[in-house]
């Protein structure tokens, strides 16, 4: 692999990193953060020099790729690794010249080099076995236009500030909706909602349903309350209770995912906040069960919505990529004349990508799955 000294071999120039991968949630503005971890940036410092096997390679790694617009970093790393969250061990970086190593954009074309039984990933144009250099073909661009995401974000970026965890039913005590314009049973958008309850100086808020506690499926403990979105509301007029009777404040329904009705709680909107999405393993051993499927669903299967029974306080992170086991059955030895009960060994079957966290719990997405997903489910690192 290239030394810092020859930037026709590096992976990104720093001319191309302006932006980290990121999703916005919210509505303030802050500076992303560039989602390069300790631990990647050891990874990478080892595989400058060494690459990665060719055994840890996908049987149909392509030597040339070209990518596309509608392409993700785990697309990318599923196509040439056996384990996609895998990828810094694949892609040597200058670290010196790169400040963010996963800015990928349509039209690079990626090269997979062997050499010695070894693999690295590099990005350019030409032939690089023609000459051993290869041209940089990089563009200084604006990564939330032209960058590709981590993962396909249309699949969660509904559920970035619809999907809550609260830690204690705080929406027991929370404004709540006592009345509307008109006697309406439903609410619409622009309709008047009239809220009881302590309004901060907040303007925007939240709509949710009563929420329903998430229990741990082994010890029954209460992990968290899971809220049903609702839309949001918009604080309007304050109620004028001067006259010794008792007048709720007004408020607008400003959006709606579903439909608002008397007995509904607000919550405000929280500030915005920039997540970095960088598929990779936890760093160190973990183990867990899913609690619950996001909506009606008794079962869930690829790009669907988990609860996980484990949160922050456990060292879960966004981007955490997390396996997924479906427990082997119970059943009775027939080739033994004493019918001995048995049970089949433990089958991994598919991966979790960890998009939200909160305390003690975390929302993930079913990336890839062989078999339907249940509560109890156990996951644990790749």
């Amino acid at each position: 692999m290239t030394r810092s000294t020859r930037p026709a071999l590096s992976f990104f120039r720093a001319s191309a990193i302006t932006v980290a991968l990121g999703v916005c949630l919210g509505a303030a503005a802050a500076e992303p953060n560039f989602p390069i971890t300790q631990k990647q940036r050891s990874t990478a410092k080892q595989v400058a020099e060494t690459g990665v096997p060719l055994s840890e390679l996908a049987e149909n790694a392509p030597d040339t790729y070209t990518v596309k617009t509608g392409d993700t970093l785990w697309d990318i790393s599923r196509m040439y690794l056996k384990s996609p969250w895998r990828w810094p061990e694949l892609w040597g970086m200058n670290l010196e010249q790169i400040r963010n190593p996963h800015l990928i954009f349509p039209g690079q074309t990626l090269y997979l080099v062997k050499t010695d039984g070894r693999a690295t990933l590099r990005v350019g144009q030409g032939d690089p076995g023609a000459s051993g250099r290869l041209s940089p073909r990089v563009r200084s661009s604006d990564l939330n236009r032209d960058g590709i995401p981590a993962i396909a974000l249309h699949l969660i970026e509904p559920f970035l500030n619809e999907a809550v965890i609260f830690d204690d039913n705080q929406l027991a005590s929370a404004p709540r909706i006592v009345g509307t314009q008109e006697g309406r049973v439903l609410l619409s958008r622009g309709d008047l909602a009239y809220v009881r309850g302590e309004v901060g100086g907040t303007r925007n808020y939240r709509v949710f349903r009563e929420p329903r506690p998430l229990k741990d499926p082994t010890t029954g403990e209460v992990l968290g309350y899971e809220a049903m979105y609702l839309g949001v509301a918009e604080y309007t007029r304050k109620g004028d209770s001067s006259k010794g009777e008792i007048v709720p404040d007004t408020f607008t329904i400003s959006s709606i995912r579903q439909e608002i009705r008397v007995g509904d709680k607000l919550s405000p909107v929280p500030p915005r906040e920039f997540i970095n999405y960088v598929p990779r393993a936890p760093g160190k051993d973990i183990a867990g069960q899913i609690v619950s499927i996001y909506g009606d669903s008794l079962t869930a299967g690829q790009n669907q919505i988990v609860a996980l029974n484990k949160g922050s306080r456990d060292g879960i992170e966004s981007g955490h990529v997390l396996a997924l086991w479906r427990d082997g059955v119970r059943v009775i030895d027939k080739t033994d004349a004493s019918n001995t009960k048995i049970k089949l060994p433990d089958e991994r079957h598919g991966n979790l990508f960890v998009f939200r966290v909160f305390n003690r719990m975390s929302y993930a997405l079913i990336l890839s799955v062989k078999e339907p997903v249940s509560p109890g489910d156990r996951f644990t690192q790749p």
